[in-house]
């Protein structure tokens, strides 16, 4: 396995939101998958993100969410 791990900054930059949000989302359930390493250390992998943008992706502003 040579999966990069990438950090909360790191995801928030690819993702163009930040580091509050993604805090945020661990706290209320993770939309997001994540990698808890050690006691503190967050970690994503670039997989994990790359299916949440996939699923949701959308056509139209009125599509229910």
């Amino acid at each position: 396995m040579n999966t990069k791990l990438l950090t909360t900054k790191e995801t928030a930059n690819i993702l163009s939101v930040s580091e509050a949000f993604l805090e945020r989302d661990r706290w209320a359930g993770a939309r997001i998958p994540f990698i808890k390493v050690g006691t503190r250390a967050i970690r994503y992998r670039m997989q994990d993100i790359e299916r949440y943008l996939n699923e949701n992706l959308c056509w139209s502003t009125s599509e229910g969410a």
